[in-house]
């Protein structure tokens, strides 16, 4: 009989799974609160539920829960870095960052990438797999109950490309937004992507109220071909026209995140062209001073380069914002983490 992991399942569905177990519909919700509210770890926390089905759950369903391999702390901002286990020996890594405005947590949405953006350490031993619903809001769950505090903003843009992994992706928010567990509002949800045009208007449809970053990190697709191979296959005309599709369908203005890296994407012709590119989007700009990683040789833009580049484009009117850094002294860029301990093995 194949095991069915009760983490990923809404309340529907595992109301279904214990009626055909030959449980009554109310333990459903018991279950439910236990798991997405309360966070429990294993069954033995339940303490409400009755010893047979205590002991009737573990042979047939699976209740992933993420162990903590490492956490680093920064002694700068007090960003939290968690690297976690997963059941199957592979490691992910999360990010906790506070805000004046409330905990931030940045999950990851897979083992690895296949996306091979140059700058990013998260694709550096391309993809493992696909991480389940449980596994991505785990990250979240185990952070709240290390910290005993609320976690308010959820951002996807850790490990991995979110909208290459969309179903268990689209099943995670629904979960994480249920009223029924963390009951987290869409409206503090961000996905990011570096732009996979089919699934950003399949995304359109859900009706979300997410913020979508596109990792946009160019203003012309030969700069953007040499950072980000995806966009050999989709060009910037319909990454964008998609993107606008989705402010239409949703009403939510879109992040575009722009790495600047030395000499590559940084001076006042690529701002200049930026600015032209986006005039018309209903967005705004992120601007990352990229942090570097051993295995490539891209260097952060200067001070100066960083504030010239955003004065243009605030110049040409254009809404832009320098993203502070967080957790610099704790490999705090995706993938660092993960690809340090997977060097050690």
């Amino acid at each position: 009989m194949e095991r069915t992991d009760i983490k990923s399942l809404n309340l529907e569905e595992l109301t279904a799974f214990l009626v055909s177990a030959g449980e009554k519909p109310f333990r459903a919700k018991q279950l439910y609160e236990w798991i997405h509210q309360k966070l429990a770890a294993s069954y033995d926390e339940m303490t409400n539920l009755p010893k047979s089905l205590k002991e009737k759950l573990p042979k047939m369903a699976d209740l992933p829960s993420l162990t903590v391999v490492e956490e680093k702390i920064s002694q700068i901002d007090g960003t939290r870095k968690y690297l976690f286990g997963l059941s199957d020996g592979n490691v992910i890594e999360s990010v906790l960052m506070k805000y004046k405005h409330g905990n931030s947590v940045c999950i990851s949405s897979q083992v690895g990438c296949r996306m091979g953006c140059r700058f990013c350490a998260s694709t550096l031993d391309g993809l493992e797999r696909n991480l389940s619903p449980a596994e991505m809001l785990d990250q979240i769950y185990r952070i709240q109950k290390l910290t005993g505090e609320r976690v308010s903003n959820i951002v996807v843009m850790g490990s991995g490309e979110p909208l290459d992994n969309y179903e268990n992706l689209v099943q995670f928010i629904h979960l994480l937004t249920d009223e029924n567990g963390l009951n987290i509002s869409q409206r503090n949800v961000t996905v990011s992507t570096c732009g996979i045009v089919p699934a950003i208007l399949k995304l359109a449809e859900e009706k979300f109220q997410i913020t979508l970053a596109l990792s946009l990190h160019a203003p012309n697709d030969e700069v953007r071909k040499s950072l980000m191979p995806v966009a050999n296959r989709y060009p910037l005309v319909d990454v964008l026209s998609a993107c606008h599709t989705y402010f239409e369908k949703t009403g939510r203005r879109i992040t575009f995140e722009y790495s600047l890296v030395s000499g590559v994407n940084d001076n006042l012709k690529e701002a200049s062209a930026l600015s032209v590119l986006l005039k018309a989007q209903h967005g705004h700009i992120n601007l990352i001073p990229v942090n570097p990683i051993k295995e490539r040789d891209y260097v952060q833009s200067d001070r100066k380069a960083i504030e010239a580049f955003k004065n243009l484009l605030e110049k040409n009117g254009i809404n832009v914002t320098i993203r502070r850094e967080m957790g610099r002294d704790i490999n705090g860029a995706c993938g660092q983490l993960r690809k340090s301990f997977l060097n050690q093995e």
